[in-house]
């Protein structure tokens, strides 16, 4: 089976997203979510970053997307997850307790082509143990995700990553707050 198939069909994969390598599937599937979590050892009710190949997958899922967050799109250097007050179209085990939702527009690489290729958006999760720190290069994985996962992607295993995205808020009346720079 190819990743598109083990995407498809709800399964989890490991894969290099746009920062570091990831755990994911399916964002729009409840039960991959779920999955996730469990085998990353997380409490369910934390949300997950979302991966989207376009501000028009985007306004898929969410309510609203503020003025500010369109600056923030368009002028990011580094890629940039956004928290958004209310997501939409998405489980809620994808989404924080408050209906908010964190998604990243992914400018280009391989997450881009998967998520462009599969049609769905993904969840992105570092690839390691709840607690753990997060792998800067797939030599960091704990092996033991191997065995847990549906889809290993065999590209970009050199790549060494030193930092996640940058993380915003951004609310509906064009105020932002940065979580992590």
């Amino acid at each position: 089976m190819n990743i598109l198939e083990v995407i498809r069909q709800g399964g989890v994969v490991l894969y290099p997203s746009d920062t570091l390598w990831g755990l994911g599937g399916d964002a729009t599937n409840a039960r991959v979510a779920r999955r996730i979590a469990q085998i990353k050892g997380r409490p369910p009710e934390k949300g997950f970053v979302i991966l989207v190949s376009d501000v028009e997958m985007l306004s898929r899922y969410v309510k609203n997307i503020p003025a500010i967050a369109v600056d923030f799109l368009e002028k990011q250097t580094h890629p940039t997850t956004i928290v958004y007050p209310a997501g939409r179209n998405l489980p809620s085990e994808v989404m924080a307790p408050d209906g908010s939702v964190a998604i990243r527009v992914v400018k280009k690489g391989f997450a881009k082509e998967l998520i462009k290729a599969v049609g769905l958006p993904l969840i992105s999760t570092s690839a390691n143990f709840a607690g753990q720190p997060a792998p800067t290069s797939f030599d960091h994985i704990d092996k033991r995700f191997l065995d847990l996962v549906d889809y290993v992607v065999n590209l970009h295993r050199q790549k060494i990553t030193d930092r996640p995205s940058r993380i915003v808020r951004v609310y509906a009346d064009d105020t932002f707050e940065i979580l992590r720079p």
